[in-house]
């Protein structure tokens, strides 16, 4: 990939400390105290053309520092005021617990047009999704589902209490560190994030299969859509399928749309029937429709089930049909292609 420094295009380089706002017209300044170097990223990073991952705005390729070696990731945003927007939130969020950390930001050209490049740790150990399908016929407990959950209701907590809704929390933007069993899980992608202190939102910004139903239009929507999104991915982890499906092969569709809206759905056996109520009642208080009811994410970190308060955690989910389920014609939205609706979308 070949870069150019933003002044080697583009006019003049402008003064030192000038905001990034000058380079383009609209745009937000960066983290809102920090902007992006302006020279090459090919001076610090040697980069690589293996890609890691596709974001909602942007590749994400493999690089490695020049002085130390270091293996890192870096994406390639076309510089936009949603590309500044993405990058000022996640690195607001940059450093907090189990999210992933920026380490640089350059403002380079490439193929004549201005580009902001985002160097972050780079996590070696895959999604969470992957986890889910490679666990096969043994299932998760409903401890190590517990221990999941808290990792990522930490990252959420910290996003909530300075105003940002993520809102695209799902296991494909959950990554490993490492493929150690004991591996750190953080959340990426800030590609959907938004502010929410001073206006609703309101853009229906979302992946299908973990949509709140406030979220699907034409209401308003706060922060508490990640809360419900939090309830589908403990759906999950428990069971192999998600709570809504379509049944049609569409990414979502208007019978999806509705029980979404109504929250339809239950908790079938055999893969419910050794779970616990507790499980199941956390459950339904993230999945409740009115965003009033749902819980917040203080109230999800204090309850009992993520606290391991409860007896039996260590009893398997469910059974040999965790494999068959995950993989069947039922959960068809489950399965990790990129072809399917499980990829990001705006709508």
């Amino acid at each position: 990939m070949d870069v150019e420094t933003a002044e080697d295009q583009g006019g003049p380089a402008p003064p030192p400390g000038a905001p990034c706002g000058t380079c383009l017209a609209g745009a937000p300044a960066l983290g809102g105290r920090r902007e992006p170097k302006k020279y090459a990223v090919t001076d610090d990073y040697q980069l690589s053309k293996q890609v890691l991952g596709l974001g909602v705005n942007g590749k994400v390729l493999e690089c490695f520092h020049r002085r130390t070696g270091q293996k890192c990731a870096l994406k390639l945003l076309y510089d936009s005021p949603k590309a500044r927007q993405e990058v000022d939130h996640h690195w607001q969020a940059s450093g907090g617990p189990h999210i992933v950390s920026i380490l640089d930001v350059y403002e380079n050209m490439h193929h004549n047009k201005r580009c902001l490049l985002i160097v972050m740790e780079c996590m070696e150990g895959g999604e969470l999704f992957s986890r889910i399908q490679e666990r096969g016929d043994q299932a998760f407990t409903e401890r190590e589902a517990a221990e999941i959950m808290r990792d990522i209701g930490t990252a959420i907590q910290f996003l909530h209490s300075r105003n940002i809704a993520h809102r695209d929390v799902k296991p494909e933007n959950l990554l490993y560190t490492s493929k150690e069993k004991d591996a750190v899980l953080k959340l990426t992608d800030f590609g959907f994030a938004k502010e929410t202190t001073q206006n609703a939102l309101q853009t229906p910004c979302y992946t299908p299969y973990y949509v709140a139903p406030e979220v699907l239009g034409p209401e308003k929507y706060d922060k508490s859509c990640d809360m419900w999104s939090l309830g589908v991915i403990m759906y999950i982890l428990l069971c192999g399928f998600p709570p809504f499906y379509s049944n049609t092969g569409q990414a979502i569709s208007p019978g999806m749309k509705r029980r979404i809206r109504l929250g339809q759905y239950g908790f079938p056996n055999p893969e419910w029937s050794e779970v616990s109520e507790d499980a199941k009642q956390l459950i339904c208080l993230l999945l409740k429709t009115d965003p009033t009811e749902r819980l917040t994410i203080s109230q999800f970190m204090n309850h009992p089930w993520i606290n391991g308060l409860i007896y039996g955690l260590g009893a398997p989910s469910s059974n040999q049909w965790w494999c068959r389920r995950l993989h069947s014609t039922r959960p068809e939205c489950c399965r990790r292609t990129k072809t399917t609706g499980m990829k990001s979308r705006r709508k």
